[in-house]
């Protein structure tokens, strides 16, 4: 996921450009350490998953199974918000010191407006 990564944790990483045809292309600076809590918490998310599936198959009885869907879409919203706040955190104030901040913006309004519905 990252390119030009150096082992020293504080290190920035520069990680692939949007490729999405609806935003425009920059590359990402983040910190590998940010980088891995995002990557190690959507691990800990897609075990979880396997675990409602698991609950399912087994014909758990359905509050249990609603209870652990509802832990699950907890733990995807925390995740949104960790990437939000380094995006805001990283990409945004770049964005301001490299003079395209309105740009940057109306990207992030469309994907929040995306996000939200």
């Amino acid at each position: 996921m990252t390119e030009n990564a150096s082992p020293n944790p504080d290190s920035q990483a520069v990680s692939r450009a949007h490729s999405n045809s609806d935003f425009e292309s920059h590359a990402h600076v983040h910190s590998e350490e940010s980088l891995r809590n995002i990557v190690n918490r959507l691990s800990r998310l897609e075990g979880h998953i396997r675990g409602v599936k698991t609950m399912v198959s087994e014909s758990r009885p359905c509050p249990e199974v609603l209870m652990q869907i509802a832990a699950v879409r907890g733990a995807l919203d925390r995740v949104a918000r960790m990437i939000l706040d380094e995006h805001l955190s990283e990409c945004i104030t770049r964005a301001s010191k490299e003079g395209n901040i309105d740009t940057e913006l109306e990207e992030l309004k469309a994907a929040l407006d995306r996000f939200l519905h």
